[in-house]
């Protein structure tokens, strides 16, 4: 036989079993508030479990009726006076579920002669009583100023210990005159957030850019947490760190010991130098990531430091950033488009960093991925091509001569490591998309 009843504002279901009284009650409460609104503190009315129970005082008394948590902590007392069930202890619900959800205390409820067991659920409701907020103030980047729109850089995450509702819900980037944000749904619930270069940087006219990340829940009234981001902008670096997949996966035991190979981190970078030195590293500190794995900064393998355990969480994501020493940056888990040799090459000047006047036919001195350059004294070319060429840039004749029709002229600052080439020069340029080959016509004269 079963009861459905509605008192004082609380669901309550008893449940009476053959000849055996054992009955089940919910209560539904909400958590600790602010001092000036209604509190849940300590002596706070849960509710009167001898009239929901349809018990009299005198049996409460007579049946040594008492509250039994096994190991559990004890929250709420039994007033066997009065026959209600009182806040005993502060209650709060963060520290008593985290995220877990719904959030409930279980007890029984015992009465002697004859014996008789009721079954008692308290709900603890979430309250707007926490911000979000970052577990660092600041994040600091050197990006470089020929990074191209749509680089991506990791940010932050921030952490609401409320659910619900009164979680963390968005974010904002000001200003936002060089990045945007974005932000993505994780599969474990949270939201992946990134800035994302949509014009130009300018090392030149801004070196420094200071921006601040906002992070607001959703609870009334709303609250919110910051953290300022500065971006150093560096001279030309003019590759990123590339990885090699955008997202790893891996399986691992609960019982594997400390030290376990989960996976390797493989990327590369076409610079050369210092600004082709990766170095690699875990950027997310939510669920406590750093504390559980590490990634060598160099080889770029992850291994377990931590315990880990099954019933507290299935599943782990590490957001891991691949940066050069020039400030460029990738990350395993979000695809880039990125060009190689022979891909439909984009349209970028770029210029090796010596340059040598053969006064004739030559060899070049360096060859690229993705582009060839060479200089002429005129627009006629002796260079012999391997794939055709478009007819409408390119003329060729029957001795097989080939004539750069037109041509763009420009007029630029050209920083050359030689003393004896001047920084002014002008120069005609055409350049070919899918093609290895860029030719320009400098105009050089020594100093």
């Amino acid at each position: 036989l079963t009861f459905f009843l509605l008192l004082s504002g609380f669901s309550i279901f008893l449940l009476f079993v053959l000849n055996t009284v054992t009955g089940q009650i919910r209560y539904s409460i909400p958590e600790e508030m602010r001092p000036g609104l209604f509190e849940m503190v300590k002596g706070s009315l849960v509710g009167n479990i001898a009239q929901d129970l349809g018990l009299d005082l005198k049996r409460l008394k007579s049946g040594k009726a008492r509250i039994y948590t096994g190991d559990s902590a004890e929250y709420i007392e039994l007033n066997k006076e009065r026959g209600v069930l009182l806040i005993k202890e502060r209650i709060d619900r963060e520290t008593l579920c985290g995220q877990t959800t719904p959030c409930a205390l279980h007890f029984q409820i015992i009465l002697e002669n004859p014996m008789q067991l009721y079954r008692i659920t308290v709900e603890v409701t979430d309250i707007n009583d926490n911000a979000p907020m970052f577990s660092k103030s600041e994040m600091r980047f050197e990006i470089n100023e020929m990074s191209l729109a749509g680089a991506r850089f990791i940010l932050e995450r921030a952490i609401d210990h409320d659910v619900g509702g009164n979680g963390l819900q968005s974010y904002s980037l000001e200003p936002t005159d060089n990045f945007v944000l974005k932000l993505q749904n994780l599969p474990n619930g949270n939201k992946a957030v990134e800035m994302v270069l949509q014009t130009p940087l300018d090392r030149e006219k801004k070196d420094h850019i200071s921006l601040l990340l906002t992070a607001f829940d959703g609870g009334e009234p709303q609250m919110s947490g910051t953290m300022k981001i500065h971006i150093k902008v560096l001279d030309a670096n003019d590759n990123a760190p590339v990885c090699s997949q955008s997202v790893y996966k891996t399986i691992i035991t609960e019982n594997s010991p400390k030290g376990t190979v989960l996976t390797t981190v493989d990327a590369s970078d076409a610079d050369q130098g210092s600004n082709g030195r990766i170095s690699f590293s875990i950027s997310s500190t939510v669920d406590k990531a750093t504390d559980i794995f590490e990634i060598d900064p160099d080889a770029g393998v992850v291994k377990l430091i931590g315990g880990i355990d099954y019933e507290i969480s299935k599943y782990y994501q590490i957001d891991v950033q691949a940066r050069d020493e020039g400030g460029h940056t990738d990350s395993w888990r979000r695809e880039r488009m990125f060009y190689k040799s022979g891909a439909n090459l984009p349209v970028i000047p770029y210029y090796p960093p010596l340059y040598a006047d053969v006064g004739g036919t030559g060899t070049l001195q360096h060859v690229y991925n993705y582009e060839v350059c060479r200089t002429t004294d005129s627009r006629k070319s002796d260079l012999k091509y391997d794939r055709p060429c478009s007819e409408s840039v390119i003329s060729l004749d029957s001795s097989g001569t080939q004539t750069l029709t037109h041509a763009q002229r420009e007029r630029m600052n050209f920083d050359d490591c030689d003393d004896q080439v001047r920084n002014i020069f002008l120069q005609p340029i055409l350049y070919f998309k899918n093609m290895f080959l860029i030719i320009i016509n400098f105009c050089f004269s020594c100093c």
